[in-house]
């Protein structure tokens, strides 16, 4: 007879073999999606397949999940306390991975597939020292027109030009001050209008984005203009960099 030291564990080895296969799929799919941006980013792949990556990786997470989650309900059943804590382990995680992605996806969904947004949808700013880089790109330099307009105003309807009290000089090296904080690349200037590039952390997606000042007889009159290169979506994100520049501008 077996003593109760040497007697087989409840379950053999099948908690433990789920819950690190849990573990490993859950260490792939963690290099997938976080590899992605970083991948495109350094020209390593096209964005196509760096989409992919993180299709995959969601879907081998959503695995890792499964397991997690059965390891823990079989592990718990029997009394095995690590393979459970593993697998409760995997589960979380998986859950705090895929959080971002699922917050894009609903962001997607929440705000029109556009990608270029201005204050003045009837006389935009234009894009003229970043005229060459955006056509070696997908999407277009020229505003693209009365539907655009329609959607951005339908979805961002308080997105406004600002007047400011000061003189154009000191509007223009206000404007710069806040680009330079920012960390975007300035292109070109004129006498009334900037051109800058703003570039995203994890895939380096180039948004352009253009500043005009109109003097006014309140004070100068700020438009903005913030385009991306690629992607028919933005996610929002050129209305609200637009949104939160200009708020920033006002305050200095």
């Amino acid at each position: 007879m077996l003593s109760k030291t040497n007697s087989p564990r409840r379950g053999g080895k099948w908690p433990l073999i789920t819950a690190w296969l849990g573990v490993i799929l859950l260490i792939v799919a963690g290099i997938l999606m976080a590899g992605a941006g970083p991948a495109y980013r350094a020209e390593l792949i096209q964005l196509g397949t760096s989409f992919t990556w993180l299709r995959q990786g969601a879907q081998l997470a959503s695995g890792a999940a499964v397991l997690g989650l059965i390891t823990l309900v079989v592990a718990g059943i029997l009394r095995r306390w690590r393979p459970a804590l593993v697998g409760a382990l995997v589960s979380v995680t998986v859950v705090a991975m895929i959080a971002i992605p699922m917050q894009m996806k609903q962001r997607a969904q929440s705000v029109p597939p556009i990608h270029d947004i201005t204050t003045d949808m009837e006389n935009p700013p234009a894009f003229t020292a970043l005229a060459a880089a955006r056509e070696e790109a997908p999407n277009e330099v020229d505003y693209p027109g009365a539907e655009t307009a329609r959607q951005q105003q339908a979805a961002y309807p308080k997105l406004k030009p600002i007047i400011i009290d000061m003189p154009m000089a000191s509007a223009m090296a206000a404007a710069k001050a806040t680009i330079q904080a920012r960390g975007w690349e300035i292109a070109g200037t004129t006498a009334n209008t900037i051109e800058a590039t703003a570039t995203t952390r994890w895939f380096g997606f180039k948004d352009d984005v253009a500043i005009r000042m109109t003097e006014t007889e309140t004070g100068v009159r700020v438009d903005m203009r913030s385009a991306s290169r690629v992607g028919k979506s933005d996610l929002g994100t050129n209305a609200e960099r637009i949104q939160v520049f200009l708020e920033d501008l006002a305050k200095r």
